[in-house]
């Protein structure tokens, strides 16, 4: 294949990505994940991933795209803003991530992944691959910074110099080759501002992170009660936590999505302190109906709820 035949199926995905709604489209080459592979066996071997047993699962996949996808040749990433300017009314009251605000993002954006890998099979032809959204053993972080879309910070956040860090990032693995980008170089510099925010101190140095210790972790992934090490530590989340993104400098250049799928519903919005203490299971299901929150489950929302009232004395 020509080099400009690549040019222009390349510039016909990233193109068509943008009119989808994604902000950035990078590529780069499937190939083994070489730099990853020590610091994720690392990472597992201190047991920093907790209860998240499924992160040890298909270790040989989640380090090489062509194991996941037999003929992989390319990855494209693709960034999906969810930012918003709009916050929860009542101060006091227990608080989940503005990426769950709106509709489940895992419904939206395989959407609009369906839609690209449509556009591509009916604009170049015979293309094989599959599309992922935060659903199988993708590092979709280290893809993304392979493909020029950041850097991942001292967060272990993926950051933008021009986006920030408020938005998902999804994948397609392709049989094509296209052309690929250059990563991106690190903008971190001295600042420690997440290391230093970080209500429970899961960024136990920068660039590492002990998932057990993360607020998101223990709101949603955790299925077992919160360990009452965490009492008073858990600056009113509820599900999820949005701290150390929020303290980042990076995030000044953050702009509010115009995705309407993501706009965030205003009777939860309205919900004070009292709402979330009295939530039954019937408001849970027509409220979060749609929602990332309904991961947690009921049950799982009210425990949150729960500890986050409870005096050290109770836990």
């Amino acid at each position: 294949m020509t080099n400009r035949t690549l040019s222009k199926q390349t510039t016909l995905i990233k193109e068509h990505a943008k009119t989808l709604g994604f902000f950035s489209c990078g590529i780069s080459k499937a190939e083994f994940l070489e730099a990853e592979a020590p610091k994720l066996e690392k990472w597992l071997l201190e047991n920093h991933h907790g209860k998240m047993a499924y992160m040890a699962n298909h270790f040989d996949k989640r380090l090489d795209p062509r194991i996941l996808v037999p003929g992989a040749k390319s990855v494209v990433s693709l960034l999906l803003n969810y930012h918003t300017d709009i916050k929860q009314e009542d101060p006091e009251a227990p608080k989940i991530s503005q990426y769950a605000f709106g509709k489940d993002y895992h419904l939206v954006i395989k959407k609009k992944l369906k839609a690209l890998m449509a556009f591509i099979q009916e604009e170049i032809g015979e293309v094989g691959g599959r599309v992922f959204v935060d659903s199988a053993p993708v590092m979709d972080k280290a893809w993304a910074a392979k493909s020029g879309l950041g850097w991942v910070g001292k967060n272990t956040n993926l950051i933008s110099k021009k986006r920030g860090s408020f938005f998902f990032i999804a994948e397609l693995i392709l049989d094509i080759e296209l052309e690929y980008d250059l990563p991106a170089t690190d903008h971190c510099g001295s600042c420690t501002a997440c290391i230093d925010a970080c209500p429970t101190e899961a960024l136990i140095a920068p660039y590492q992170i002990d998932g057990s210790k993360c607020i998101s972790y223990l709101t949603i992934e955790l299925k077992d009660q919160i360990p009452s090490e965490f009492q008073g530590k858990m600056d009113q989340w509820a599900f999820g936590c949005d701290v150390c993104q929020t303290v980042c400098p990076w995030n000044r250049f953050s702009t509010p999505h115009e995705e309407p799928d993501f706009m965030p519903q205003e009777s939860l919005l309205a919900m004070t302190k009292n709402h979330w203490e009295e939530l039954t299971e019937e408001v849970f299901d027509v409220l979060f109906k749609n929602s990332a929150v309904k991961r947690t489950k009921y049950e799982g929302l009210k425990r949150n709820i729960k500890f986050l009232n409870l005096s050290k004395d109770e836990v």
